[in-house]
């Protein structure tokens, strides 16, 4: 679509995966044995043939800009438009702007020169199957100034807490923003609009002390602009807690939600040309998610792997999320336990979490 490009802004997104964090930015997190939560947007963005995306990030994001290389795998290596990553730029002493509005401003250049009338702005918390072509159209039939995307949610959990709301009237035009959690209507840290009137609310901001643009430009000042909502009514998972991130991983070992995420809209990811997953003969493997290039000689249940595992004889992984290249020496058991990659597990060790508080082990550990 040459009317729209993108943005993915993880200015505002909090480290809030502990150990998962330590080393890179939430968006870099893997997830579902061969993905990280970024490839969710971009793959969203990717089928919606966007002219350009732009990933605004601030800090730990080595690990994100080897993933993404030259954006090859979501079809994003051009030579005009594709993806273009975007570190904070500390190099102008006149610059007071602050928060992301400070992206935004030492980036001007970026929105100026694509030809796109229209920017879709994303985080990379919430996961979903977004159709942003259907969402542009709505946009337009509104008429509105900005369209931000909402869920409305049967049962609150834990990690909706911390996710701001939208209230709608009877023709899904927004009445208000606010952090109260009795409403179930989740904003999805998504919205619409477009360049221009963005680009001015970007100047008048920063010249008036702003530091955030949905917080301060829309959200402020609901009643100055037209605002509509967009209901999205697809696969919904919001990963900003490691219990949340514990949880949703496991959900995904059911079919309804494997196939609702996966099924109608593939998810691209950094190609790696790996063998099949060997199965020897003393493996026991049920209701897993077990990517290639793994080789299983112990049991397996309830539990998701990553690329590259080893699982030797007499090991036991239950209700677990074992990510890259991690070796599980013979006899140990694991339980409820998030494993970062490259983890070395000894022989007859024992580890055992809470299924609601999971055990966590650092990228790298040798246990």
């Amino acid at each position: 679509m040459k009317q729209l490009m993108g943005v993915i802004n993880l200015d505002h997104e909090l480290d809030n995966l502990n150990e998962l964090t330590y080393f890179r930015s939430g968006a870099a997190v893997p997830f579902a044995s061969r993905y990280r939560l970024i490839d969710f947007v971009l793959s969203n963005m990717m089928r919606a043939d966007l002219e350009s995306v732009g990933l605004f990030v601030r800090r730990k994001y080595r690990s994100l800009m080897d993933h993404l290389g030259d954006g090859k795998s979501w079809d994003m290596n051009r030579k005009h438009g594709g993806l273009f990553i975007l570190p904070p730029d500390w190099n102008d002493p006149t610059d007071t702007s602050l928060g992301d509005l400070q992206h935004f401003h030492n980036n001007l250049d970026f929105f100026k020169r694509a030809a796109a009338k229209y920017i879709v702005f994303s985080g990379t918390q919430h996961i979903t199957t977004m159709d942003i072509e259907d969402m542009y159209k709505y946009h337009m039939e509104k008429g509105a100034d900005v369209t931000v995307v909402y869920k409305k949610i049967d049962q609150l959990q834990p990690e909706h807490d911390l996710c701001q709301r939208v209230e709608v009237d009877e023709h899904n035009n927004v009445t208000s923003i606010h952090h109260e959690k009795d409403h179930h209507n989740l904003y999805l840290d998504m919205f619409i609009m477009e360049k221009a009137l963005f680009l001015e609310k970007v100047k008048y901001s920063i010249a008036h002390g702003e530091s955030y643009f949905f917080r301060d430009v829309i959200q402020k000042n609901r009643h100055d602009l037209k605002i509509a909502g967009y209901e999205y009514k697809g696969y919904h998972a919001v990963i900003n807690s490691l219990e949340s991130y514990y949880k949703n991983s496991l959900e995904l070992l059911e079919p309804d939600n494997y196939f609702s995420l996966f099924k109608e809209n593939p998810v691209q990811t950094k190609i790696k040309y790996e063998a099949p997953t060997r199965y020897l003969e003393s493996a026991d493997v049920s209701n897993s998610l077990i990517a290639n290039g793994c080789i299983i000689a112990g049991k397996v249940e309830n539990s998701v792997i990553f690329r590259g595992v080893q699982v030797r004889k007499g090991a036991r992984i239950t209700n677990s999320v074992i990510m890259q290249k991690c070796v599980i020496d013979e006899n140990a058991v694991i339980e409820n336990v998030i494993m970062d990659k490259d983890v070395h597990l000894s022989k007859d060790r024992i580890l055992v979490g809470d299924h609601t508080r999971p055990f966590v082990i650092a990228k790298s550990s040798k246990i």
